[in-house]
């Protein structure tokens, strides 16, 4: 078994679209209008319009409500990208922090409130 995609449901593709291309400098791959992929090595982010919800089944996902589930996005320097965020990012959660358990990590939000961790191990950074 594999992990194929993390899915976020959303009313406005467009505008996570274009949030996360800015935010992590990936171009997604529209398949249709109403969902778009962003594709790592490791792993990929898909975009779906909460207009294909019914399709899933009555009430299977509510755009906007997640509270639960975190983004992790490994990146080569976090104070350098906190930088590079501050014209893309709305709501920033948590600024540059070395964490416990060995990450440096930014916590932010995407226009949904999704939140998202950039992160980099300590020992890497130096």
């Amino acid at each position: 078994m594999q992990l194929a995609a993390t899915r976020i449901i959303t009313d406005d593709v467009d505008a996570l679209v274009a949030f996360y291309e800015k935010a992590t400098g990936i171009t997604a791959r529209r398949l249709h209008p109403m969902f778009a992929e962003l594709r790592t090595e490791t792993g990929t982010l898909a975009i779906a319009s909460s207009a294909t919800v019914p399709l899933l089944g009555a009430d299977a996902a509510e755009a906007r409500a997640n509270r639960t589930v975190m983004l992790d996005f490994l990146v080569e320097n976090v104070d350098a990208t906190s930088r590079a965020l501050r014209d893309v990012v709305e709501e920033f959660v948590k600024e540059p922090t070395d964490m416990p358990w060995g990450n440096r990590s930014l916590l932010a939000r995407d226009p949904d409130g999704n939140l998202i961790n950039f992160f980099r191990p300590i020992a890497a950074e130096q």
